[in-house]
């Protein structure tokens, strides 16, 4: 067999504190919403990129954090449990609550997110677009952060390979099989590579024009996600649902669908302001 890229073994739990163990799982949430809402406040500061768009507040950033990160919580875990393992949570109610133990679902998350930031936006009268901009523009961090827990864990593997991919590895509870560390890949393209392209358009005037960086995001984060779960072993409970497809690739494209709509709305929304 050729040279194998070991995997590199890292304790799930970061520190024990006492009788509660702080798993690296959990710190990834705490740091991607510290650090989206550092990275929120530095944007809704900057008068040159918005240009007299309307916008959330600095102050207000810290509020709508709140309603935001409660919304992914909450929808990430009803969307896992709703769309990957339903029958298992039937038999096991109270196992819906452990969160701590993973089991999030980024689609179910991102409908508790969107309700979040629309109830933040209708109680501050802020326009929805110009709060979900910024919200977006942050996202892939907890994106990036997330994927990098889930290899740590390790879990959502990929999909068996060979040795002439020379990063392929071993990872245990998968079997002896040569594997995809697909969790990197999506952290690479949901990650890095999308948190670039927003910031870059960003850059060139994105928050002039509501909804622009929204249906990137949407259009951005869909196709990322398709691209991924050919590299990514299904859940086992779900396998392949027909033709090759995952419930992942499934539930990206309607958020496809959904960023065009939205570029569309913001764009004639933006028409007629200039009219």
């Amino acid at each position: 067999m050729l040279f194998v890229l070991p995997y590199p073994v890292i304790d799930p739990v970061l520190v024990d504190v006492g009788p509660f163990p702080i798993r690296w799982y959990a710190l990834a949430y705490v740091a991607g919403i510290v650090l989206g809402w550092a990275y929120m406040r530095a944007l809704v500061r900057s008068d040159r990129l918005w240009a007299g768009a309307p916008r959330p507040t600095p102050q207000s950033v810290d509020d709508l954090v709140v309603y935001v990160a409660l919304g992914i919580v909450l929808g990430g875990r009803i969307g896992y449990v709703l769309f990957y393992n339903l029958d298992y949570y039937i038999r096991h109610p109270l196992e819906m609550v452990t969160v701590w133990n993973g089991g999030m679902a980024f689609h179910g998350g991102l409908v508790g997110a969107t309700l979040g930031l629309w109830l933040f936006a209708r109680r501050n009268r802020f326009p929805l677009l110009s709060v979900a901009d910024p919200v977006a523009a942050v996202v892939p961090i907890g994106l990036f952060l997330g994927r990098i827990a889930n290899f740590i864990k390790p879990e959502l593997w990929g999909r068996v390979t060979d040795a002439s991919v020379p990063w392929a590895m071993v990872f245990p509870g998968a079997g002896p099989d040569l594997r995809h560390p697909s969790q990197l890949y999506e952290a690479g393209l949901e990650g890095i590579g999308l948190f670039i392209l927003l910031a870059v358009v960003i850059r060139l005037g994105g928050f002039r024009r509501p909804g622009l960086v929204t249906g990137l995001f949407c259009i951005g984060y869909g196709l990322a996600r398709i691209v991924a779960e050919f590299f990514r072993q299904p859940d086992p409970q779900l396998g392949f649902l027909f033709g090759g497809a995952t419930m992942g690739m499934l539930l990206s494209l309607p958020l496809i669908v959904l960023g065009v709509v939205v570029i569309v709305i913001g764009a004639r929304r933006r028409r007629t302001a200039l009219a």
